[in-house]
């Protein structure tokens, strides 16, 4: 028995409602509209934590002052941390509750998609049964196919890659010039921790590509249709606005400016 079998009642709706799509269209095409039906019915939470991502920017100045301050005096820190982040509405792992929240709908998706429950799978993908595993393709059609899906996917990657590199960048920059305005002040000067790690975990987005491998063609197609959500989402949630005096600059939607 799995341990995601307690779903078993969640995902026999979700296998019903891409049923009842695929009278209509393809079933490769109904696990894409639903699955994007899925991801827009969570947006909210998406913007949940959007919000608090760029909160977290924003006070990054701040906090890095603080850390500055206070470097010798670790519970001083942490009061005047709290006190900050009380004062701003923001909590420090505000973005971390709507991100647990999508877990369970995401841990369906996945069961869905992966176990093939009440022959759903049994469909195919220009001759490709939704059911086969990339280890498993023989035929010139099936390798193609699953080249496609992997192709897309390392794009997706590096796309998100670029992203969270351009977002630590940002971070950076915004403690380095409090660093130097501390320095340049007498102040004691301490490095931030993390941004060592920042690197080497913006490169975890190629571990879906490699996920991949591991899925039959169902599955695939649903990573495939969730990541470029994800990649679409945070580029519209962390788009450029427009300033009040006509430039640009990062806000994030549903955010007043300030």
């Amino acid at each position: 028995m799995s341990v995601l079998s307690f779903l078993d009642p969640a995902v026999h709706l979700a296998r019903t409602a891409v049923a009842a799509l695929a009278t209509a269209v393809p079933t490769a095409v109904a696990i894409v509209l639903f699955t994007l039906a899925v991801r827009a019915a969570l947006h909210p939470l998406a913007r949940s934590a959007a919000r608090a991502e760029r909160a977290r920017l924003r006070l990054a100045p701040r906090v890095a002052r603080l850390r500055e301050r206070h470097a010798g005096s670790p519970e001083r820190l942490n009061r005047e941390l709290l006190a900050l982040h009380r004062a701003e509405g923001v909590g420090p792992f505000a973005g971390l509750l709507p991100v647990l929240l999508q877990a369970p709908f995401f841990s369906v998706m996945y069961r869905l998609f992966t176990t093939a429950p009440g022959h759903l799978l049994d469909a195919t993908l220009v001759g490709v049964p939704l059911a086969a595993h990339p280890a498993a393709a023989r035929t010139p059609a099936q390798f193609a196919v699953f080249a496609a899906l992997e192709a897309a996917l390392l794009a997706l990657a590096w796309s998100n890659t670029r992203r969270a590199k351009d977002t630590a960048t940002k971070g950076s920059t915004a403690k380095g010039t409090a660093t130097k305005n501390a320095a340049a002040k007498g102040a004691p000067t301490k490095s931030a921790p993390g941004g060592a790690a920042a690197g080497p975990l913006r490169w975890l987005a190629f571990g879906t590509p490699l996920f991949a491998l591991l899925l039959p063609l169902a599955g695939g197609l649903y990573l495939l249709t969730s990541t470029a959500w994800t990649a679409a989402e945070r580029w519209y949630l962390h788009r450029p606005a427009a300033g009040p005096a006509g430039g640009t600059g990062p806000q994030a939607v549903g955010q007043p400016a300030r």
